[in-house]
């Protein structure tokens, strides 16, 4: 692919509109939570999501260990959600302290009460897809939706974060 090529898919693929959500993790008393935007509805019956997460994530083994992982959506503009959660968080931190977390969950995952809803999944398929990313299809075990806009997002070019 030559550089004007390069650039036009990029600027292509940076247009590409993502939702912000907080994936989280718990797996024998750990637990975390990182950003992710590549998040997709890929089935109706039964409900299914995709997710891609970077190799190398710290969250990776508590997804691979427990099958699951929740997805909360970040309200439009909270700021105070994507600066913890943009950043790599250390697994002997616990992220969720001071945050209020919904209590009546399905799962013993960690789900912020403050976003705009959430989505408790178990792991239906796990993929290396041979790049910088894996891909994680989690079928939909229970959800709650709290209201408001969805903090949503593009990007300037698509091989950049």
């Amino acid at each position: 692919m030559d550089d004007a090529n390069r650039n036009d898919i990029g600027a292509a693929l940076g247009r590409v509109p993502a939702g912000l959500f907080i994936l989280t993790a718990e797996h024998e008393e750990r637990r975390t939570g990182i950003l992710a935007s590549w998040v997709q509805q890929v089935a109706f019956k039964p409900p299914m999501v995709s997710v891609a997460v970077a190799k190398g994530r710290n969250i990776l083994p508590l997804i691979s260990g427990s099958h699951r992982f929740g997805l909360c959506q970040l309200p439009d503009n909270d700021k105070v959600l994507l600066r913890k959660f943009a950043g790599s968080i250390d697994l002997d931190e616990d992220p969720f302290l001071g945050f209020d977390v919904v209590s009546d969950t399905q799962t013993p995952l960690p789900i912020l009460a403050n976003g705009l809803g959430y989505l408790e999944c178990e792991v239906a398929s796990h993929m290396d897809v041979e790049g910088d990313h894996d891909l994680f299809v989690g079928r939909v075990v229970a959800g709650r939706y709290f209201g408001g806009k969805p903090f949503i997002h593009v990007r300037d070019n698509g091989f950049k974060y």
